[in-house]
């Protein structure tokens, strides 16, 4: 785990492999690539094994996080085993506290996070329930219409009070000009950036992603001083 005056980020919706080693090179600590079918970042299971495998040569770690939303237990079983496997699950769909803390038992070598998606103030109190059945929370905006890489962001001020139990990631309209404003007010363990980074969904531009890493980095950097 990070020192408190560390920002971790985490770069979701990779698509191509030439992308994901780039983005590895810069030293984010996380990529994620989408497991679930309806997004338009989809990467399907034998292109997904060759990003992950490469990242875990290139970028031992790296943390190679797969998202999913209430995939079934034959399909997530199946995807855990073999080469190119993730070492952390992103679950956000409807899982439960209980769902999170089987899995967590059945694979305990792999990290699960739970991504609440937050439509009030009063969705945070949630992330008490998931304390003792995973390791991260990540907390995204709502949106009627996307389970994530909406671009929509939670209120800083819903944020500011908030003591979670566990570390947390924020995502939602990410960017590297919002960055300063978001620790300033909140502190999180992570930053999650998408879609705010993105060319079309799925394809990142490089330019935007160099520019995030440097301003978590110098932020990183004021905060040890």
């Amino acid at each position: 785990m990070r020192s408190p005056t560390s920002i971790a980020l985490k770069i979701c919706g990779i698509t191509r492999l030439d992308q994901a080693k780039e983005i590895a090179s810069y030293g984010v600590d996380a990529i994620g690539v989408i497991g679930v079918h309806c997004s338009p970042r989809f990467v399907e299971e034998q292109q997904r094994r060759k990003l992950f495998a490469e990242l875990k040569l290139c970028s031992p770690s790296l943390k190679r996080v797969w998202v999913v939303a209430d995939l079934n237990e034959i399909d997530l079983d199946s995807a855990l085993i073999g080469e190119g496997t993730p070492s952390a699950v992103q679950l956000h769909g409807n899982e439960t506290p209980e769902r999170c803390q089987v899995l967590r038992k059945k694979f305990p070598n792999i990290e699960w996070w739970k991504a609440l998606r937050i439509r009030t103030a009063n969705d945070l109190l949630l992330a008490e329930s998931y304390k003792s059945s995973i390791d991260y929370l990540l907390l995204d905006a709502w949106s009627p219409n996307e389970l994530g890489g909406s671009g929509q962001r939670i209120p800083l001020e819903w944020l500011q009070e908030q003591n979670h139990c566990l570390p947390w990631w924020l995502a939602g309209g990410i960017s590297s000009e919002l960055v300063p404003e978001i620790i300033k007010q909140v502190r999180p363990f992570g930053i999650d950036a998408s879609s705010k980074l993105e060319i079309y969904p799925g394809i990142k531009d490089l330019k935007l992603v160099s520019s995030l890493v440097k301003s978590l980095q110098k932020i990183s950097n004021q905060l040890m001083h």
